[in-house]
């Protein structure tokens, strides 16, 4: 397929960066309080300080944005529909998780919930491989980010039935 003209690319360069930091606005919205409620509750030894958090998700939606639009420009929507509605299914999947553990303290719905999104995650990295091999690889990061944090949130509810009861 033929590049869209710059001015369209750029554009959608940045309503697909918006889409990913949106997602992280969501959660941040629900996560008001993550530092306190993550620093108050029983973590096993490997569990990083709440302090990372942001520059890791903050460096995963740029690269996640970034995939997304190379998906676009190469294919669009016509071609690529259900690389970017699964795409967009894990953005929402990624915002619950924050609500379902961070607001509403669901420790096993949580932990249902992160499964859900890594397999919507490796979906959309498989889809994206067969339309373009650098999207895919920059959504590595992410699935290995949320297969750690999928770990985490599993040990933190087992540490914390009653908080994330």
């Amino acid at each position: 397929m033929t590049h869209p003209p710059l001015r369209r690319a750029l554009f959608g360069l940045i309503g697909w960066l918006i889409a990913s930091f949106a997602t992280g606005g969501v959660g941040a919205f629900a996560s008001v309080s993550a530092a306190s409620f993550y620093g108050s509750i029983m973590q096993p030894s490997w569990a990083p300080p709440a302090w990372v958090f942001g520059p890791v998700w903050t460096a995963l939606y740029v690269l996640m944005g970034i995939a997304a639009w190379l998906v676009w420009r190469e294919h669009g929507f016509g071609k690529a529909g259900i690389a970017l509605k699964l795409y967009i299914a894990q953005l929402l999947a990624n915002a619950l998780w924050s609500w379902l553990f961070f607001a509403w303290h669901l420790g096993a719905i949580s932990v249902l919930e992160i499964i859900v999104l890594w397999l919507l995650i490796g979906s959309t990295l498989l889809v994206f491989w067969r339309l373009h091999k650098v999207a895919a690889l920059m959504l590595v990061p992410y699935v290995v980010w949320v297969s750690f944090a999928a770990a985490l949130n599993i040990a933190l509810w087992r540490l914390n039935p009653v908080a994330l009861g």
